[in-house]
């Protein structure tokens, strides 16, 4: 199967680095000056664990303790030389137009695509340009980041990968993807019921982007502060009822989940990566994290006015990049 990972940052360089490093034909489509650094210096992830793929693969290279060096194949837009099987989109939102525009020409009649993003905007722009037969919902949990050199740092030991057709109903696709996502060091299982997922996804990455970013700290900070055990829950507290008037309410396992990852942000040093983004200058998913969330408690008539507040104070944030 022929494996195309649009974006080659901490999200699509993980998880496409690991299917390379498992063996799998991968090629990564990025910019003139990222396929350069790639070519030069191959992939390079640190990750806390090691490499989680044996040496068999035969795909890591001058690999040291925490750290696998994979020889990647690249290609950059206007150069796709046919479709691929399967793509694997992992871009920030803001990068979602110019990316459709350059994969046009690897989506052939049976191209799945997998996407990776933030929130649920893009499952409509890619529908609209493709179809609804070649778009899966897609979701990944990793923590992890870039160096200035390009290298990706894996920040805790979670990569894990969800995918499966919108409906959930049964598609003539899927178990080639299983097989080409599977046993490749990372985290992976197809989902029945990946649309909730996503719903799921946005909850956590959204409450845990509106306590860093208004706090401007990381969540073990706040909660050590007075009021910010209170403030944190009512920021949950908020979301939850927003994704519920939405018609996608928490299962008590998303619900778990989100208070046990808020809980051990005492002891374990936890921010989001819009909070990341926010430190180290760069644009931020406001809109589709934090924004799309504050429109729906509009139109639903949900009372958000910590999400509003903390839109206000991102949107602010991307207007003083751009001032």
């Amino acid at each position: 199967m022929r494996i195309l990972i649009v974006g080659a940052g901490a999200t699509g360089g993980y998880f496409g680095g690991r299917l390379a490093e498992a063996g799998r034909d991968v090629t990564f489509l990025v910019r003139p000056a990222r396929a350069a650094a790639l070519t030069e210096r191959g992939l390079r992830i640190h990750s806390p664990v090691g490499s989680s793929v044996g040496s068999s693969a035969g795909s890591s290279v001058g690999s040291s303790v925490g750290e696998s060096v994979i020889p990647v194949k690249v290609v950059t837009a206007g150069a796709i030389d046919g479709p691929y099987d399967l793509i694997v989109l992992a871009v920030k939102s803001h990068g979602l137009a110019p990316a459709i525009a350059d994969l046009r020409p690897a989506v052939g009649p049976g191209t799945v695509i997998v996407p990776l993003l933030n929130g649920m905007r893009h499952i409509d722009a890619l529908v609209a340009e493709f179809g609804p037969n070649h778009v899966y919902g897609g979701v990944c949990m990793i923590a992890a980041t870039l160096t200035d050199e390009g290298d990706i740092v894996q920040l805790t030991g979670l990569h894990r990968l969800e995918y499966g057709p919108l409906d959930g109903g049964p598609d003539p696709h899927l178990a080639a993807v299983t097989g080409a996502l599977s046993a490749a060091g990372f985290d992976s299982e197809a989902m029945t019921t990946i649309t909730q997922r996503m719903w799921e996804k946005w909850l956590f990455l959204a409450s845990l982007g509106v306590v860093t970013t208004l706090m401007r700290s990381p969540v073990g900070d706040v909660l050590a502060a007075p009021g910010g055990p209170a403030f944190t829950e009512r920021v949950m507290a908020e979301a939850v009822a927003i994704v519920t008037a939405a018609g996608h309410p928490p299962r008590d396992q998303a619900l778990t989940f989100l208070r046990d990852s808020i809980t051990n942000a005492r002891t374990v040093p936890t921010t989001s990566s819009m909070y990341r983004d926010m430190r180290a200058g760069l644009p931020v998913e406001a809109d589709a994290i934090v924004g799309d969330l504050v429109a729906y408690a509009e139109r639903l008539g949900v009372d958000a006015p910590l999400y509003a507040a903390a839109y206000t104070n991102l949107s602010v944030y991307a207007g003083s990049r751009t001032a």
